[in-house]
């Protein structure tokens, strides 16, 4: 397939684009769903499971059926209504039904803690709660403590009775049945609050990024259609799931937009459960993350195990793809990985690799219809080649953090949003990243990019992952420090360690090295994968306190 001919400058965003242009009156809900049977696309496939596929009238009727259905619980227009549902049709039912009525669905992921649920329900002041009912449990204590939320709508997916005492709880398939199968669109406009995405973010407590409705269109125009180039025939599977940005687009509005269909996939996506969806239900785009990849990448019986021939393309996002990775997978499957950077925030990518003009460790080009800067420390651009702070420019960008006046006020500034990430951009164009701006490390008088060091590690044939931070030597000066998880039949042994620090000292330049390797089971991260350093910085303070 020929690559698409995208410049490699930045490009100017909003409006001007023709693809971006919608009516003042405009429902994300409506457009998706009723514009796909108005477009003839009714009978096509749109979401499949292992036990059946839905059609696209099989999906808007879904909706339909449970926007009326909010309606009956007492929803209005911009009331939240909480979704904690694994990847399934419930949840495109709900999320759509929700902003068909102008209501604003709110995501949520389905493997925090209690006392994350507690304070995204409190937060969101959800009237509604639409949850799975083997995940109710853990909630039913925390009933007293959640003063605005009015029904429990829990989805049963087996015949087990619906729990009994301390709540009053709803059916959602008797709920869903009772619904009316037509509903008009609510007068919603374009830059109307359509739903929520809590952000997982590497530190801190999760923000609530508050998107509009034109939102989805936007990423489905700029990067969906002109970089994936996504098509009726496609068949998307994401192991991100739905409640992340990432899988939301993946696996919901980007098949929408283009007549395609998505696998969804309730259970957790390991390794093994990955090469067995894509072998066999057959998607032809797959999205993943580098620890995904490192992970398939370290079964060694997978080829012949599994068939992955029905991938044209594969993505990654989360955090940066090592150029070891992409070429190591392009060599077992014949088929490229598009590396890019996005944010909850912005909704989807806006820095990407693009088809056949891969460039291996990098993040690639803004995205058409965003507009990237590098900055410095005082809002100045950074000479080209020289690292600084990443500012993304695009429709798709959240209207605010909510309940959170400061926070939005210094991270998003007019049209620019600060990523928090560390880039830099080459001579061709390339933006390549760096870090985050936490995670940075000052040695010997100059920076070092963390993310450089681990992928230099990752290709040392005994490392699956790594991770590196700073630590103060005996003089006080901060040098890399390296934590690492080693591939299956590697042993750890100072030998070994000796031999990676020898490694990196001869891959990169001298100075980078790291002057520690520790090694370890596995690392911690985020729910979207992404390495939490700050973790592995509060533990050697821990150790050296």
């Amino acid at each position: 397939m020929a690559a698409p001919q995208i410049p490699v400058s930045t490009a100017a965003p909003g409006a001007s684009n023709p693809a971006l242009a919608l009516p003042d009156e405009y429902n994300a809900a409506a457009a998706f769903l009723d514009g796909a049977l108005h477009a003839g696309w009714g009978d096509r496939p749109a979401i499949r499971t292992a036990e059946r596929v839905y059609t696209y009238a099989d999906v808007a009727e879904g909706a339909n059926r449970a926007g009326n259905a909010l309606r009956t619980l007492g929803i209005e227009m911009e009331q939240r209504v909480a979704v904690l549902l694994y990847d399934s049709p419930q949840l495109a039912f709900t999320f759509f039904g929700a902003i068909k009525i102008g209501a604003v669905p709110v995501p949520i992921n389905t493997a925090l803690r209690p006392q994350d649920y507690l304070y995204m329900l409190n937060d969101s002041r959800a009237h509604v709660l639409v949850t799975e009912a083997d995940l109710w449990p853990q909630l039913a204590g925390l009933r007293r403590d959640l003063p605005f939320l009015r029904h429990v709508v829990l989805v049963r997916r087996d015949t087990t009775p619906l729990p009994t005492g301390g709540a009053s709880l709803i059916d959602f398939d008797s709920l869903l049945t009772a619904g009316r199968s037509q509903l008009a669109a609510a007068p919603t406009t374009r830059d109307d609050v359509a739903f929520w995405l809590y952000s997982s973010g590497s530190t801190g407590f999760p923000k609530g990024c508050v998107h509009l409705q034109h939102d989805m269109h936007v990423c489905a125009e700029l990067y969906a259609r002109p970089i994936l180039q996504i098509r009726p025939d496609d068949i998307t599977f994401s192991a991100a799931k739905l409640y992340f940005a990432y899988g939301l687009g993946n696996g919901l509005y980007f098949p929408l937009a283009a007549g395609a269909s998505a696998i969804h996939f309730p259970g957790r996506i390991t390794p093994e459960a990955a090469y067995r969806v894509i072998s066999e239900q057959h998607p032809t785009i797959f999205f993943g993350s580098p620890t995904l990849y490192a992970g398939m990448l370290a079964m060694p019986d997978a080829a012949a195990r599994f068939d992955t021939s029905s991938l044209r393309l594969c993505v990654s996002a989360g955090e940066p793809l090592p150029a070891d990775l992409f070429r190591r997978w392009q060599e077992r499957t014949g088929v490229e990985i598009l590396d890019g950077i996005g944010s909850t925030e912005v909704l989807h990518i806006f820095i990407s690799n693009l088809p056949g003009r891969v460039v291996p460790g990098a993040s690639g080009y803004v995205v058409p219809g965003y507009e990237a800067r590098i900055s410095d420390e005082q809002g100045q651009p950074v000479p080209q080649g020289e690292i600084g702070n990443l500012l993304i420019s695009g429709d798709s960008t959240c209207s605010q953090y909510w309940n959170k006046h400061e926070r939005t006020k210094a991270i998003i500034s007019g049209p620019w949003i600060h990523t928090g990430d560390k880039y830099y951009q080459d001579e061709q164009g390339i933006y390549w990243y760096a870090g985050r701006a936490d995670d940075m490390l000052k040695v010997s008088g100059q920076w070092v990019s963390p993310v450089e060091v681990e992928a230099a590690l990752i290709s040392h044939p005994a490392v699956l992952e790594s991770a590196v931070v700073g630590r103060a030597d005996a003089d006080g000066l901060i040098k890399p420090h390296a934590t690492v998880v080693l591939k299956e039949g590697f042993t750890p042994s100072d030998a070994l360690a000796d031999e990676l620090k020898q490694y990196v000292k001869t891959t990169l330049v001298p100075h980078k090295y790291p002057r520690w390797v520790v090694f370890v089971p596995e690392l911690p991260k985020t729910a979207t994968g992404k390495i939490q350093r700050y973790k592995l910085r509060e533990l050697l303070a821990e150790q050296e306190a």
